[in-house]
């Protein structure tokens, strides 16, 4: 006779493990299963090995943060089940019972469940230019995670690229590490700053850092251009430059900036696969311009075994992702006739810092105009290598009007990231075309695996009811 299944806990960083608190004061022993070498996600990212960087010089202002948050988990460690480095790259359907197929060094199993949390976090959202698959380019996040966890920088001479305030966070880091800091390239408006005027009412510390991250970099000779369309990434077979084209009030002024990295991306998008594989509605969020799984105000799906936390439940920032933690943990320990005391303090704390995220992006507006100024011959999908002009030509001959018929007529998401790097471009460049919003084309629908797996891992898998 099997075992009791156990709740598990998919993502080990800020909203993961804030659930294994929770559910392990409760009594309970989750299974904990992160993608990541080490617990803290990617914003509390850390090293392998540790390398002699203290908490403050890896994580800035949020040191103390990021250092609870990972003696949290230590001390958690003896009441869990943690599985470190543990793809979670299918979930079953309900009607198929509660299993997570893993790949765990090199051998898939299968994990069973009672309860689901899904603390998937989030991915860079990039967007196709000429030049940004040249060798030299990298997201936002892999810059930040080249730093935090290699203690390396992408390059010596590096152009931050992009809109939101990681961005102007990740170049200061970059220029507190010893990089040349050439360039910060905001590609949202200076106007739209004024924005930030109303969020210092409601939350000064945010602001603050803000403006000293800027200030600290302007004084360090950093050029900060804002109103910044990329044109073309310069060299042969590596980053030497950018020439970009930036708006004025006497008109766009095109200039050119030598560098050997670039670092860009366009605020986050949440990753949602594995809540779309376990059979959970989905809804459309004009703010983040994505699908995300509905959710109550605990993080119950549609599907009464499965919760969802952090910024794979809507992007929302580190501290949000924690209280969104605890939430879900407690929305499963009612569902089991537990009694939660604090949630209504929760929940109120964690809406707070939603209306606060509202005013944020508004000062960091997605570039809805893109495409206008992006060359037909630019890469669309870079796995299938599939150019702007042959999206263009399927969407103009086949009449297409749907994300998912954009991709069965060009392939586009059809590669080793299954949409999630081109399906945010792919919907740009759809509900331009159709002159409609980008809800209204719909989403990709998730297809195992989420991320790559290797051929030929085996063909039977080892099936456990517990770790």
């Amino acid at each position: 006779m099997s075992e009791p299944l156990q709740p598990v806990i998919v993502g080990a960083g800020p909203a993961g493990i804030r659930a294994a608190e929770r559910l392990v004061r409760a009594g309970l022993r989750p299974i904990v299963l992160d993608e990541g070498q080490r617990a803290g996600g990617q914003i509390y990212r850390r090293p392998l090995i540790e390398d002699g960087r203290s908490y403050r010089s890896r994580y800035g202002s949020e040191a103390g943060k990021a250092q609870r948050l990972h003696e949290t988990f230590e001390a958690l460690l003896p009441e869990i089940d943690y599985q470190p480095e543990t793809l979670v790259w299918n979930i079953s359907a309900p009607k198929r019972g509660n299993q997570l197929d893993i790949l765990s060094s090199g051998v898939h199993r299968q994990v069973g469940f009672s309860q689901l949390i899904l603390c998937t976090g989030a991915t860079d959202r990039v967007l196709p230019f000429p030049g940004w698959t040249t060798p030299g380019v990298y997201t936002l996040g892999a810059s930040q995670t080249a730093l935090k966890a290699q203690g390396c920088t992408i390059g010596d001479r590096v152009v931050f690229m992009g809109s939101g305030p990681l961005l102007y966070l990740v170049a200061w880091q970059y220029m507190k590490a010893g990089a040349r800091v050439e360039a910060v390239l905001d590609t949202a408006p200076v106007t739209s700053k004024r924005h930030l005027l109303s969020l210092a009412v409601h939350a000064p510390r945010i602001v603050a850092l803000g403006l000293f991250y800027g200030l600290q970099l302007q004084l360090a000779g950093v050029r900060i251009r804002c109103g910044v369309r990329p044109e073309a990434v310069l060299g042969k077979g590596q980053v030497e430059g950018l020439r970009f084209r930036r708006r004025t009030l006497k008109g766009d002024v095109v200039e050119t900036i030598a560098c050997d990295a670039l670092a860009y991306g366009f605020a986050l998008r949440p990753e949602t696969q594995l809540a779309d594989l376990a059979g959970c509605r989905f809804r459309f969020n004009e703010r983040d311009r994505v699908w995300l799984p509905e959710r109550d105000t605990m993080g119950r799906t549609s599907r009464p075994d499965v919760y969802v936390a952090g910024d794979g439940s809507g992007i929302a920032g580190a501290d949000a992702a924690e209280i969104s933690g605890e939430l879900a943990a407690a929305a499963l320990l009612q569902d089991m006739g537990q009694r939660s005391a604090d949630t209504t303090r929760l929940v109120a704390a964690r809406d707070t810092i939603l209306r606060q995220r509202d005013i944020l992006e508004r000062a960091f507006p997605f570039p809805d105009d893109w495409f206008e100024t992006v060359p037909d011959e630019t890469m669309l999908c870079r796995c299938e290598e599939i150019t702007i002009a042959e999206g263009r030509r399927s969407i103009a001959n086949g009449s297409v009007t749907e994300i998912n018929r954009l991709k069965a007529l060009s392939r586009v998401g059809m590669g080793r990231c299954q949409g999630r790097m081109c399906s945010a471009a792919a919907t740009e460049l759809l509900s331009g075309a159709c002159g409609t919003s980008a809800g209204a084309v719909g989403r990709l629908r998730a297809q195992a695996p989420v991320k790559p797996i290797p051929l030929g891992f085996g063909a039977s898998a080892e099936t456990e009811t517990r770790s």
